[in-house]
């Protein structure tokens, strides 16, 4: 999609009703994911979050179908970093932000200000090395694992994982990059109730044998902002 930032941003800085399950709006779902990432200025992260709730309120009133996750980086490089996303997108879902003329003026408005820098990026699910439905539950954490690999590595990658005897027994959720960044590059997502739950979980990252398909490997832990989402059910 041709957006600026602001349009991007604002799509996606989305919270309020609480709807019966994390598909409320969504009954077709498709096999892309959007996943963004915001910075709030230095000494700005109050000024955000009032500006944010204050923006949710817009997408509230325009009647917004879409399902956005909001999360907050808790253990990470990027601690207090803010995250949304949206799953199960088809490819013309993608096409069709509500109102985004308005939704960029309100954003401009109350969220742009507070914020220094953005990720924004676009990935395909991939059920054949995953489980789940490719729509994480709306749990009170999430492990986000992402996988920079080497130009030319993909199909290695993915021929590896399938073939590995790592097979996840829990929600455990692959995508790659479809655009947005440094490709190849993969996330994983393992939501979870709690971070005691994904301690307990703990196991091999990815299978032996293939660090050398591999440029950079990064996990963070991200906890889930109620208040900063839109269409989940209680976590």
């Amino acid at each position: 999609m041709n957006q600026s930032w602001l349009e991007i941003v604002g799509a996606g800085l989305l919270a309020g009703t609480v709807l019966p399950t994390p598909l409320a709006g969504q009954p077709n779902p498709g096999p892309y994911a959007r996943i963004a990432v915001l910075h709030p200025r230095d000494g700005h992260t109050v000024d955000f979050e009032a500006g944010y709730i204050r923006h949710l309120a817009w997408h509230q009133q325009a009647k917004d179908t879409w399902v956005w996750y909001g999360w907050t980086v808790t253990f990470g490089e990027r601690q207090r970093w803010f995250v949304y996303a949206t799953f199960g997108r088809t490819a013309a879902s993608l096409d069709g932000p509500v109102a985004p003329a308005e939704d960029e003026r309100d954003n401009i408005l109350n969220v742009a200000p507070h914020v220094d820098r953005w990720e924004n990026a676009l990935y395909e699910y991939l059920p054949g090395l995953s489980r789940g439905t490719g729509v994480p539950q709306p749990t009170a954490r999430v492990e986000l694992t992402t996988v920079d690999l080497r130009p030319g590595t993909a199909g290695a990658f993915e021929a590896a994982l399938g073939a590995s005897s790592l097979h996840p027994t829990r929600e455990t959720l692959w995508y790659r990059m479809v655009a947005g960044g440094p490709v190849p590059r993969y996330v994983r997502l393992r939501p979870r109730p709690s971070l005691s739950a994904l301690l307990e979980d703990l196991g091999p990252t990815l299978p032996d044998g293939i660090e050398p398909l591999i440029a950079k490997t990064t996990v963070e832990i991200l906890t889930l902002r109620p208040t900063m989402s839109l269409g989940l059910g209680s976590p």
